[in-house]
């Protein structure tokens, strides 16, 4: 079993440097990913209400036998819950499909900033974490202002922003954001999933220098960055190269190397997409 480090958030708790993300697996393949994993040495899942696996999630965890003490389980608040009592809702419902007494990290799914509710929502979850029903709490996607506005109206600062981060999209800036507040910040999509980035040129040299796949070597630029990524995989080969990244160190220019491309979003811009 592969043995890897974890970070401490701002509020004290560990968090593992690298995680399966599960979307958009069904609950069976996500129960069976979970188990695969876990038996692995990940020690950090990542689901969401929106991915519709929570209860095969959960299930891949149960039936594990890892000590759930030892696991950190993460899920998210869909759009159409933000709210106040809306996210106390929703949580009782995702708690009752993993099946679990409590939730490591739970994040707000999406910012809305249309819809204007992410406070009311923060102080739901403020709430969940003070009453021992969340370990941590943290956002998805948010930029440095939706952040800002939670600290100034809650004077509470997220464990963990979870954005859009991989080579074509490095977000330096909000990276460095991120590190002077200590918001732990991780890494969705972290491969470039519909992309080419896993066939550029530049990374395969890098990858080739270490004798490893471009893909651990884009993990491997991640985890340097101070970033967690989560990448989905429900193959048990490809979750044990993706966990099998921390023997190897990437130099100054082959980090750069890694991201020199132009910047491209693939996924939704946080200042207007709506995900209910």
């Amino acid at each position: 079993m592969i043995s890897i480090p974890a970070h401490t958030l701002n509020d004290g708790r560990a968090l593992p440097a690298v995680g399966l993300g599960t979307w958009p697996l069904s609950d069976d393949d996500a129960e069976r990913a979970v188990i695969s994993a876990l038996e692995t040495g990940y020690r950090l899942i990542d689901t969401a209400t929106n991915y519709r696996n929570e209860t095969g999630v959960g299930r891949g965890v149960a039936a594990s036998g890892v000590p759930r003490e030892e696991i950190v389980v993460t899920t998210k608040l869909p759009g159409r819950h933000h709210g106040y009592e809306e996210t106390l809702a929703s949580f009782e419902d995702s708690r009752a499909r993993l099946g679990l007494d409590y939730v490591d990290l739970y994040l707000i799914h999406w910012p809305l900033p249309r819809i204007d509710k992410y406070v009311d929502s923060w102080k739901a979850m403020l709430k969940l974490r003070d009453d021992g029903l969340v370990r941590s709490v943290g956002v998805s996607n948010f930029t440095a202002e939706h952040i800002d506005r939670l600290e100034k109206e809650t004077g509470e600062l997220p464990a963990v922003n979870q954005i859009e981060l991989h080579p074509l999209l490095p977000q330096e800036e909000l990276r460095a954001y991120q590190e002077r507040k200590g918001v732990r910040t991780e890494s969705w999509s972290p491969l470039g999933r519909g992309s080419d980035v896993l066939d550029d040129p530049a990374v395969a040299e890098v990858a080739e220098a270490h004798g490893v796949t471009p893909a651990q070597a884009v993990l491997r630029w991640h985890t340097q960055l101070g970033a967690v990524p989560v990448p989905k995989s429900a193959d048990p080969g490809r979750q044990r190269a993706n966990l099998d990244i921390f023997g190897f160190e990437l130099d100054d220019a082959q980090l750069r190397a890694v991201a020199a491309r132009p910047e491209r979003r693939l996924g939704g811009d946080p200042l207007v997409h709506e995900e209910f």
